[in-house]
């Protein structure tokens, strides 16, 4: 046991050392700066080869929830094209002051190329327009109002009530005109309605002005690092901009060092936390009363969360609580599991107080035990892949977030049965199904209430991967401790973190 723990250690050294290898130093001259533009002031990088004069100018604009960091690897194609590229992080987002609204988002992108032509630092037959999600309906809107050269929309937010698309989910009610050269690439696994109504884009033109790329096996979040999308949209700006050669293609090392980084720091964090939390003394496996009689059967526990989620979804029709929070959806989500943790704990409220009884038990381990985890998980990013270091105008957010998600936390752990070192498997499953269940009941706002909270369906391959880890990390504080509260509190934690991470401040 003690040299597999040696063997786990040693390998998260590792990969944190090749992951800081890989991601740093990078290949290209970056600098940063706070530009004005209009109301905003946007944290904008700008990315260009480190010799050669550059022969055009691109702006790109990064996605809903994205920012200028996790765009590093397109931005790197348009600038092996001896291309520099402006990338701002939009109001909101990353390291870019609010509020966020996709109009004012849209007003900022477009005050900012026209204040780099005020500047004298882009031409506009020589400049391109790019955007992922977002960012691309952003980057055509713009490129219909100002001729640049041309607009590379590469999986473009729907902007038309069609193909499924509803009116509550869209970001822009309507595309408007089109910009006079432009390029669509999507990819082949983007959900239909998102797929058909990019394609639609492209459809009414009948020359060579528009183009439609699709990227097969392509994701909505893995397009922006697939080197397929690179060579397209390198093929169609040299043809644009009279590019001759053939340019060399941005490596993925920055991609694979930050995975490689993430995958040592979770080797690491299991046995940081189970040191962190101290264990039961003595190695004592104590079981209370309590803990033995809580035999509530899955198929019970899967129906309370189903009817809580729901009534939560219809009470936010009329009611969200906590919009004063002002999260860009996040208010949303913060509700729903208040209003589901609170109709839970009401349903137990006899286990609620009989495994509450020493409540502070391991609290304190746990409060700094997820907060050390967030910090170096959140930095970690940062340096390498996204912007996940909270701003102060989300620090000031996070109490607000990390009580409201407490009932929750303690409801799920109330209901599930206590760790044991053989259980950690099916115990892990139950937690992760009962909020499947209460996942579900978010899908069904969406599609059937008519919520608009599309976040909830887009965000749902990042909310898995959370949902795995923290849940994992839960049942060891558990199963260290025996306490619902530090469960609950270092659940909360991360939740909480990972929310202001993703959504915008508005």
């Amino acid at each position: 046991m003690k040299s597999r723990k040696t063997a786990r250690a040693v390998a998260g050294i590792l990969l944190c050392a090749a992951g800081f290898w890989l991601v740093f130093p990078r290949s290209y001259r970056e600098r940063t700066y706070l530009i004005p533009a209009g109301s905003c002031r946007l944290e904008t990088t700008i990315i260009e080869k480190k010799e050669g004069a550059p022969q055009g100018t691109v702006l790109l604009f990064p996605g809903l929830v994205a920012n200028k960091k996790v765009m590093a690897y397109l931005a790197d194609g348009f600038a092996e094209q001896n291309q520099r590229v402006f990338v701002p992080d939009l109001p909101g987002h990353g390291h870019s002051p609010g509020p966020f609204t996709p109009q004012r988002a849209e007003d900022c992108g477009e005050a900012l190329l026209t204040e780099l032509m005020r500047r004298g630092m882009v031409e506009l037959d020589r400049t391109i327009l790019a955007g992922h999600s977002m960012g691309g309906a952003i980057a055509l809107r713009v490129g219909a109002k100002i001729p640049v050269a041309e607009v590379v929309a590469i999986s473009p937010a729907p902007m038309r009530s069609a193909h499924g698309v509803r009116p509550e989910m869209l970001l822009y009610p309507d595309p408007g005109p089109l910009p006079q050269r432009f390029v669509v690439i999507d990819g082949s696994l983007e959900p239909e309605p998102m797929r058909a109504n990019a394609a639609d884009l492209v459809a009414s033109r009948k020359d060579e002005t528009a183009h439609f790329v699709l990227i097969p096996g392509a994701t909505h979040g893995s397009i922006i690092f697939d080197p397929r999308v690179v060579r397209a949209f390198q093929d169609w700006t040299a043809k644009t901009l009279q590019l001759h050669g053939t340019p060399g293609m941005p490596s993925l090392r920055q991609l694979y060092g930050a995975l490689a980084g993430f995958a040592g720091l979770l080797l690491l964090a299991n046995p940081f936390l189970r040191e962190i939390v101290g264990g039961k003394q003595n190695g004592e496996k104590e079981e209370k009363p309590a803990d033995r009689g809580n035999s509530l059967g899955w198929g019970r526990m899967a129906l309370e969360f189903a009817v809580a989620a729901v009534v939560g979804v219809i009470l936010l029709r009329f009611w969200n609580p906590l919009r004063a929070i002002r999260l860009f959806e996040g208010d949303y989500l913060a509700s729903f599991l208040l209003i589901l943790g609170i109709a839970l704990v009401l349903m137990h409220l006899h286990l609620f107080r009989e495994q509450l009884s020493g409540w502070s038990k391991g609290l304190g381990g746990a409060l700094f035990g997820g907060m050390i985890l967030f910090l170096l998980f959140t930095a970690w990013l940062d340096l390498s892949l996204y912007e996940a270091w909270l701003t102060p105008a989300k620090w000031v957010r996070f109490p607000f977030l990390f009580l409201a998600f407490i009932p929750y936390h303690i409801a799920e752990e109330i209901c599930l049965l206590p760790s044991a070192p053989r259980g950690a498997a099916r115990r892990l499953m139950a937690g992760l199904s009962l909020r499947l269940v209460a996942w579900g009941a978010l899908a069904a706002g969406v599609l059937y209430l008519h919520s608009g909270e599309i976040l909830m369906v887009l965000l749902t391959p990042y909310f898995v991967l959370l949902h795995v880890l923290q849940r994992r990390g839960m049942d060891i504080v558990r199963q260290e401790t025996g306490s619902v509260a530090a469960t609950a509190v270092f659940g909360a934690i991360l939740l909480a973190g990972f929310c202001l991470v993703i959504f915008p401040v508005t």
